[in-house]
């Protein structure tokens, strides 16, 4: 048993009666939807359109959204149904950055994640979903696909149906008759600032207080021409074409005109709000904080381990403490950016391993005991377990300062999040947060030659590699539209000042000019820009993928 939709975009006449209903049947707050119809204009002036397309969950065969949820509070029915339990949900969000087709969404009540279950509740007691029941013209069918006396069985057996993203390998559940892709395929029509129809452009409740404008093509000119293979069969611009070429025989003016009613544009005119920044400040906040507390045992750690320089007991007692300060405000912002953060607790006592999440939240947890495990065998003496403790310290500060890499991976609606480099961007990160802390301490501290040159040396070389491997991952072309243009933000759009003033000059360049210079005033200028630096990579890394609409 395997259910699914298919909508039929031959019928749907755009009436918004499914949305009303399953807001009806789930008591859907305003400014979310669980349900929604898309409009989109097609077509040049007269030579127009109105394309409808409803949107949901897809029920994904293969759902990214239950194996990066953390507490299995989205999961996956026998009857190949996802559906969701809020009592388990923390609110974090992780969900909606997994989802490809933006089907997910905060309720503004219950600070729970939701989103269209296909009426599991209705299906158990053998009804269909509301959503079916309420169309009046039939155009949404549900049903066990492998049932072959099915409707919906039939129906993908003799007609030609389309997904949404399809090369996202998520197996989508939701098929569409005639689906156009200027309506599945967000790049091609791009969200606007608000519609013909509706002032709403932000949502309510936490899209309200986290929403930020999408990327918008407001005039005409700016709107992606919509490519030939993907106009359908009907369209007024093709008819316009075949009429017109017969005609004009060899004028190239009049061949010109023809091409350019082909070449047509495709603008929205009524949508569902955009959800904006889903990770605000918190997210980045965060990982800037686990980059330093990793950062502040492994400097002296690798100073000891190879023999670079010897500590002084202040200085190993000074990367301890700066490390737990660090890790426990880590925690702190973890659990600040749950929208249920009474429940942060489930990450640990109901886990779902294969949650990224689940799996950080248990490096953090063990990265912190040998921590204090390790400050304990220094201030005693264990010199039996001072090794120990030592390197299990260090392999957690490894594996806490990169995880968050992984988690961005598995959330496969951000695409520029899933660069291979992410996890080396974070070690390096780390072990520059390490050696920054320590130039800033070099204000308090007697001169030590060989510790300075230490820092010294660290600070170059991971600088000029993070620069190096900043510049191959935004140099190199990327497989999809979305990291593109997320690359186009970040070097020539939104954040161009930001990335080229604040990360790469005062970020990286002007510490190593400082370290230069010498003395301890220039060594501690050094630390707070690398540790600015840092903080504003993140901050770019985090919010620039998240203004790209997903559906």
């Amino acid at each position: 048993m395997k259910f699914g939709f298919v909508i039929d975009n031959r019928k749907c006449i755009g009436c918004h009666a499914c949305t009303v209903a399953c807001k009806s049947e789930h008591d859907v707050p305003i400014g979310v939807n669980r349900t929604w119809v898309k409009y989109v204009e097609k077509g040049t002036f007269p030579d127009t359109r109105r394309l409808f397309s409803v949107m949901r969950c897809n029920h994904c065969s293969d759902a990214p959204c239950v194996d990066i949820c953390p507490v299995t509070a989205l999961y996956k029915r026998a009857d190949g149904i996802v559906d969701f339990d809020n009592r388990r949900c923390i609110g974090c969000k992780a969900c909606m950055q997994a989802c490809p087709y933006d089907a997910l969404y905060i309720d503004p009540e219950t600070q729970t994640a939701a989103k269209c279950n296909y009426c599991a509740h209705r299906v158990d007691i053998g009804l269909e979903a509301a959503c079916v029941n309420v169309c009046p013209e039939h155009a949404i069918v549900s049903g066990d696909m492998h049932n072959p006396l099915s409707e919906i069985s039939q129906l993908l057996a003799r007609e030609q149906v389309t997904t949404r993203k399809s090369e996202k390998g998520t197996q989508p559940n939701v098929f569409y008759i005639e689906g156009d892709q200027a309506t599945l395929n967000p790049d091609i029509a791009e969200p606007a600032t608000s519609y013909l129809w509706s002032s709403q452009a932000t949502g309510v409740g936490h899209f309200a207080r986290y929403a930020e404008a999408r990327i918008t093509s407001a005039s005409p000119s700016n709107r992606t021409p919509l490519p030939a293979a993907n106009r359908g069969t009907n369209d007024p611009g093709d008819a316009a074409a075949r009429v017109l070429v017969p005609t004009v025989g060899d004028d190239k003016k009049n061949l010109e005109k023809a091409a350019d009613v082909v070449q047509e544009t495709a603008a929205r005119t009524y949508d569902a709000p955009g959800k904006g920044v889903l990770w605000g400040w918190e997210v980045s906040a965060y990982v800037w904080t686990k980059a330093i507390s990793t950062g502040a045992f492994l400097a002296p750690f690798l100073a000891t381990v190879f023999g670079f320089a010897q500590l002084t007991e202040m200085m190993r007692w000074a990367g301890l403490a700066t490390a737990i300060i660090f890790l426990l405000l880590t925690t702190g912002l973890l659990i600040k950016d749950l929208d249920k953060p009474a429940r942060f607790a489930y990450i640990l006592l109901r886990p779902q391993w294969r949650s990224w999440l689940v799996r950080g939240g248990y490096a953090i947890t063990f990265y912190g005991i040998f921590l204090i495990w390790h400050g304990l065998a220094i201030a005693s003496d264990w010199h039996s377990v001072l090794s120990l403790t030592g390197w299990a310290s260090a392999v957690f500060a490894i594996i806490t300062a990169i995880y968050t890499a992984f988690l961005f991976a598995q959330a496969s609606g951000r695409d520029f999040w899933q660069s291979p480099t992410l996890s080396l961007h974070m070690l390096l990160h780390a072990m520059m947060a390490g050696a920054a802390i320590f130039c800033i301490g070099a204000l308090f501290s007697a001169p030590e030659t060989a510790w300075h040159e230490y820092l010294t040396r660290l600070v170059y070389c991971t600088s000029a590699f993070n620069l190096l491997v900043t510049a191959l991952e935004l140099a190199t072309k990327h497989p999809t539209g979305d990291a593109q243009k997320t690359v186009k933000m970040i070097v020539s759009g939104k954040f161009s000042p930001v990335f080229w003033v604040g990360v790469v000059c005062a970020g990286n360049l002007i510490p190593g000019l400082l370290l230069w210079l010498g003395g301890s005033l220039s060594m501690a200028l050094a630390g707070g820009l690398l540790l600015l630096g840092i903080y504003l990579v993140e901050y770019i890394w985090v919010r620039a993928p998240q203004l790209l609409p997903l559906s």
